[in-house]
C-alpha cells in the first residue's frame, strides 16, 4: 500500500497485488480461528456453509470493496465518499468506510494480542520446550501463558513496535516482496503438517469430521459464525481491501483477482482443519477447545515428530509473519483514515493508532486473569459468558462486519449506476454481472440482515 490516499502508487504487478491481499487475508484467522470455529460449529456442515459463505457473499463484497477502491482512489470512507458524489449521492455514505476503519482499529486490539502468543510459541519451539509434551502439558503451558498478564503485555509491545517499524517507512515493497516468499512457504508447512497428521494422526476420524455432515447442528447461530468467519478471513468489511483496491491500476481483472484470493485464502483454511483435527482426535482433545486449540495441538506435533525443535521454531516464525501481514494492513488503514480526515502525518498517526490499540489490548490480556469474570456485554444472549476477548471478536467478526457488509452492498447494488459498476468491475453486461448483481442487490443484504438479528437474539 501506498502512504496515503491518492499518491499515485500501484501495485507492481498483479501477482504482487495477490500475494499482498492474500497475505492481507491469509493469518490467524485461517490458522487460528478457522479450526476452532469449525469445531465448535459442528465440524463438515460449517465447512459446508462456510464454502457457500465464502464463494456466495464473500466473493461478491469482496469485488465490490475492490471495485470501491480503485474507483475512489483513497482511503477506505473517502474512496466511498467518492463513488457517492460522481453516483450523485450524498457524502453520507462514508460512514460505511468509518464503520470498517471503526471495525478494522477493535481487531487490531486483540489481534495484536494474539499475535503475541505466536512469538512466545516460537521461543518454546526454538528451546525445545515442546520437546516430549502430551496434552496435558501443552494445555497447561497454554493457560499458564493466558495467566500470565506481563509476558502477554511484553509480547504484545514487541508486535506493536513492529508494526510501527514498518508502517513509518511505508509498507507497499515490504509487503510485496515479502509475501512473495512467506505466502508459499506458509502454504508449503500447511502441507507438511497435513502429511504429518496422515501418518501421525487420525485421519479417518477426521475425514469423518470433515466430510460427513451433520445439517441438524446448523442453526442461524451457525451460519453467522460461519459469515463472520468468512468476512474475518477474507478481511472484508473492515477497510483495508478498499485501501488495497484504492493502487490497483486498471488493467487488473478485478473478477480474477478477487475470485484468486478467495481461494487461496479458503485453501489454507482447510489445510489448517486437515493438519490440526489428526492431532485433535489422536490425542482426545475436545474439537471445539476454543481460541487456544492450535496452541495446545501444533505443540504436540512439534513434540513427537523428527526435528520438532527446527521445523517448529520455521513453522512459528512463518506463523508470525502471517499475522503480522494482517496486523499491517490493519493498522495502516487505520493511520490512512487519519492521515487524510485529520491531517496527522503517519509518522505520528502510526504512533496514534498502535498506542490506542496496545491500551485497548490491556484489557483483552487482563479478561485472561485479573478481569477474568468482566462481561462486557452479558445482556445480549450471543454474548453471554463471554471474556473481553472473545467479545470484542464477536462483535467484530460476528456483528460490525456483517453490518458493514450489508450496507456496502446496498449502496453499491442500488445507488451506483450500472454504467459506472460494469466500468470499474471490467465486465460484459452478461451472465457473470447479472449473477453479481443479484447477490448484490437481493440476497446478500436480507440474508446479513436475517442471520445479524437472528444470531444475536439466539
Amino acid at each position: 500500500m501506498a502512504a496515503g490516499g491518492g499518491s499515485g502508487e500501484q501495485w507492481s504487478s498483479r501477482w504482487g497485488f495477490l500475494l499482498a491481499a492474500t497475505g492481507f487475508a491469509v493469518g490467524m484467522g485461517n490458522i487460528w480461528r478457522f479450526p476452532y470455529q469449525l469445531g465448535e460449529n459442528g465440524g463438515s456442515a460449517f465447512l459446508i456453509v462456510y464454502l457457500v459463505c465464502a464463494l456466495g457473499i464473500g466473493l461478491p463484497l469482496l469485488i465490490t470493496e475492490i471495485s470501491l477502491g480503485r474507483r475512489g482512489r483513497a482511503s477506505a470512507s473517502k474512496s466511498v465518499v467518492n463513488v457517492a458524489r460522481e453516483s450523485g449521492r450524498g457524502a453520507g455514505w462514508g460512514f460505511i468506510g468509518n464503520l470498517g476503519i471503526f471495525c478494522a482499529f477493535i481487531i487490531l486490539s486483540y489481534y495484536t494480542v494474539l499475535s503475541g502468543w505466536t512469538l512466545d510459541y516460537f521461543v518454546k519451539a526454538a528451546t525445545g520446550t515442546f520437546e516430549g509434551a502430551n496434552a496435558d502439558a501443552t494445555g497447561a503451558m497454554f493457560a499458564a501463558l493466558l495467566a500470565n498478564p506481563w509476558v502477554l503485555l511484553f509480547w504484545n509491545t514487541i508486535i506493536h513496535i513492529m508494526i510501527v517499524i514498518v508502517i513509518r517507512q511505508g509498507v507497499q515493497s515490504g509487503i510485496e516482496r515479502a509475501m512473495k516468499i512467506l505466502m508459499p512457504a506458509l502454504f508449503g508447512a500447511m502441507i507438511i503438517m497435513v502429511l504429518y497428521g496422515v501418518f501421525a494422526g487420525d485421519m479417518p476420524a477426521t475425514l469423518r469430521f470433515l466430510l460427513e455432515p451433520d445439517f441438524s447442528k446448523i442453526t442461524f447461530g451457525t451460519l453467522m459464525a460461519a459469515i463472520g468467519q468468512a468476512f474475518f478471513s477474507i478481511g472484508i468489511g473492515m477497510g483495508s481491501l478498499i485501501v488495497f483496491g484504492a493502487y490497483m491500476p486498471k488493467d487488473f481483472s478485478i473478477p480474477s483477482s478477487s475470485t484468486a484470493v478467495i481461494l487461496m485464502d479458503t485453501g489454507v483454511a482447510v489445510l489448517a482443519g486437515f493438519a490440526i483435527f489428526p492431532l485433535v482426535f489422536q490425542y482426545g482433545l475436545n474439537p471445539g477447545g476454543g481460541p487456544g486449540l492450535i496452541f495446545q495441538t501444533l505443540p504436540l506435533a512439534f513434540g513427537q515428530m523428527p526435528g520438532g525443535q527446527l521445523f517448529g521454531s520455521i513453522f512459528f516464525v512463518l506463523l508470525i509473519s502471517a499475522a503480522l501481514s494482517s496486523c499491517l494492513g490493519l493498522a495502516e488503514g487505520v493511520t490512512n483514515w487519519l492521515d487524510e480526515h485529520a491531517g496527522v502525518p503517519r509518522p505520528r498517526g502510526v504512533l496514534y493508532v498502535v498506542g490506542a490499540a496496545w491500551l485497548l489490548g490491556i484489557a483483552s490480556i487482563l479478561g485472561f486473569s485479573a478481569w477474568q469474570d468482566v462481561r462486557l456485554l452479558e445482556f445480549i444472549p450471543s454474548y453471554r459468558g463471554l471474556d473481553i476477548f472473545d467479545t470484542l471478536d464477536t462483535l467484530a467478526a460476528n456483528n460490525l462486519l456483517l453490518i458493514g457488509g450489508s450496507m456496502s452492498s446496498i449502496f453499491f447494488g442500488w445507488f451506483v449506476p450500472k454504467a459506472l459498476k460494469l466500468e470499474e468491475i471490467g465486465v460484459r453486461d452478461g451472465v457473470f454481472f447479472g449473477f453479481w448483481r443479484l447477490m448484490i442487490r437481493f440476497v446478500i443484504p436480507p440474508v446479513l440482515i436475517v442471520t445479524l438479528v437472528m444470531g444475536i437474539m439466539e
